[in-house]
């Protein structure tokens, strides 16, 4: 693993559930060349696992505060965590 890789974890408030989250942060982790994944909980947030380096992720956490349109970001809790050195960004 590249010494410049770090993990952010991710969970999102508001109206994010059912406006494209989760593709758009798919989309804009792609571009980015970050891999995790992202998935709906059962309260309505979204949770978001980041991994790549520093302005990568900076750049697709950017992102997430403010969503794809549609979207109404109320809240948002990071928390750093130990990369696992995931290859991919999937939609759980």
């Amino acid at each position: 693993m590249a010494d410049d890789l770090i993990r952010k974890r991710l969970v999102i408030r508001g109206r994010v559930q059912g406006v494209f989250f989760r593709d758009g942060t798919r989309e804009r982790a792609r571009v980015e060349g970050v891999s995790g994944w992202a998935r709906n909980l059962g309260d309505g947030s979204v949770e978001v696992v980041l991994e790549g380096s520093p302005g990568a992720v900076e750049r697709v956490e950017r992102f997430c505060r403010t969503g794809p349109g549609g979207a109404r970001v109320e809240q948002m809790e990071t928390h750093e965590e130990q990369p696992e050195g995931l290859n991919g960004f999937q939609i759980r």
